[in-house]
Formats: C-alpha cells, sequence, structure tokens
C-alpha cells in the first residue's frame, strides 16, 4: 500500500521550540507527530462512538420510559475502578 502525506503546519517559534524540548530522546519529530496525529483520531473514534451509545440510550429511555437510577450507574462504575486498581496492583 503506498503512504500519503500529512500536510505541513506553520506554527509559532514557541510552539516548534517546546516540541522540540518534548521530544524524547532518539524520537524524532516525525514519529512525535505520527504518534500525535494517531492518537487523536482515536479519540475521535471514541468519541463518536460514545455519542452513538448516548443516543441509543437516550432513544430506549424514550421508548420505554425505563432508566437505571444514578446511584445504581455509579455503583458499578465505582466497583470497576475498583477492580482494575486491584488488578494493576498486582
Amino acid at each position: 500500500m503506498k503512504t500519503a502525506v500529512i500536510p505541513q503546519v506553520r506554527v509559532e517559534p514557541e510552539l516548534r521550540a517546546d516540541l522540540d524540548a518534548a521530544l524524547l530522546p532518539g524520537e524524532t519529530l516525525t514519529d512525535f507527530v505520527e504518534t500525535a496525529v494517531r492518537n487523536a483520531v482515536e479519540f475521535r473514534r471514541m468519541q463518536t462512538d460514545f455519542a452513538a451509545r448516548c443516543d441509543a440510550s437516550l432513544a430506549n429511555y424514550e421508548r420505554t420510559g425505563v432508566s437505571v437510577a444514578s446511584d445504581v450507574v455509579l455503583s458499578k462504575l465505582e466497583a470497576k475502578v475498583a477492580a482494575r486498581v486491584k488488578q494493576l496492583r498486582k
């Protein structure tokens, strides 16, 4: 597959200096930009998926009138966080 090029972006000299200072040892500007673009694309994809789930949930509530109490939702989220923290501490 043939690769494509991302357009050049003009920035202020201060931003370029900050960028150069933020590069890790051995990391190139190209590496940094590619990683940043990939992360931004993934973040946007997650935002879009989240919005779609929200819309579906709202439509389901409007159709059925059935919802889950906020304290139940928060309890489940807290349990998930606690389980993940426990897993990471092993």
